[in-house]
């Protein structure tokens, strides 16, 4: 088992996604963020039943910088209730798991906002 987690989000429009990618990696909040193509997703909202084409960000970070992700992802996303939800990664790589691990702030070097 390793410290590095994945983590789900998802967003309504491309720009948006871009966005929340080039932040993470910029603040070195993730190392890495994939962003898919438009996928169909189809979920329960406000008692009914919804369906909206959004993109999934793939956001590769480390379980200690979790907190300071959620926070930012939810100050700069437009959804009421955005979906962040984190995967452990369970083993990779040796060299790609170390090259996650330099790409990111150590956990205690993330200073805390109050925005």
């Amino acid at each position: 088992m390793t410290d590095k987690i994945a983590i789900f989000v998802t967003t309504g429009k491309l720009s948006e996604a871009r966005k929340i990618a080039r932040h993470l990696v910029t603040e070195r909040l993730a190392a890495c963020v994939n962003i898919t193509a438009p996928l169909q997703s189809v979920y329960r909202w406000q008692g009914k039943v919804e369906s909206a084409r959004e993109f999934l960000l793939i956001i590769k970070t480390t379980r200690g910088l979790f907190d300071a992700v959620r926070l930012e992802v939810a100050r700069l996303h437009s959804y009421a209730t955005p979906e962040v939800i984190a995967l452990p990664i369970v083993d990779g790589s040796p060299d790609y798991l170390q090259w996650l691990e330099g790409s990111v702030k150590r956990p205690n070097a993330t200073a805390q906002r109050s925005d």
